[in-house]
């Protein structure tokens, strides 16, 4: 049976590795004024000289993007927004506060982009190329099947997520649950 899913979601934190109580909880960090590039809710995030950036593939990563806040250069107005445009002009050039799920244990819901064998489970994986919608500021990234190790890449397929209309692991874009492998808490350079 096809997964209802027909596209990705991005990360979403769910509980964290031991079943323990999971709060989501956030931390604040910066964005460097005038960044080039798109952040989308529920992508994940590094470090770059200081400032948070889109996670690159198979790069040590911080944790997943959770929202913005600036203000607004048109407006003189405190904005919070789910995703930070690239380009965004804040008033006084100030530098914007990123708000990330970085607790290295943090398990996250994600679409698969594949069919993924049970064989597959407990081996790492990356994500797939950021992209998301500008409108919902959500990220659509997906785990990248093809691109697996059994140790070296970002994410750990842990187990199906348990959303019985998108359970099907024969088919793309089922929900797993994941948990960072390379994060810089964990495992610094």
């Amino acid at each position: 049976m096809a997964n209802r899913n027909v596209a990705g979601m991005g990360f979403t934190p769910v509980s964290t590795l031991g079943n323990s109580p999971a709060v989501s909880g956030q931390s604040k960090y910066k964005i460097d004024n005038g960044n080039a590039t798109n952040i989308f809710l529920g992508t994940q995030v590094q470090t770059a000289a200081g400032y948070m950036t889109v996670g690159a593939a198979n790069s040590k990563t911080i944790g997943v993007f959770n929202g913005c806040f600036y203000t607004a250069a048109n407006t003189q107005k405190p904005t919070f927004s789910n995703v930070y445009i690239a380009n965004t002009a804040t008033d006084g050039n100030t530098d914007i506060d990123a708000f990330v799920n970085d607790n290295p244990f943090q398990n996250y819901e994600i679409a698969t982009d594949a069919a993924v064998a049970q064989a597959g489970f407990m081996e790492t994986y990356q994500s797939n190329a950021v992209a998301g919608s500008t409108i919902t500021g959500r990220s659509s990234q997906t785990l990248n099947i093809g691109a697996t190790s059994a140790t070296a890449s970002q994410w750990i397929l842990l187990r199906v997520a348990e959303d019985p209309e998108n359970e099907d692991i024969t088919a793309a874009f089922a929900k797993v649950i994941v948990v960072q492998n390379l994060c810089e808490f964990v495992t610094p350079s």
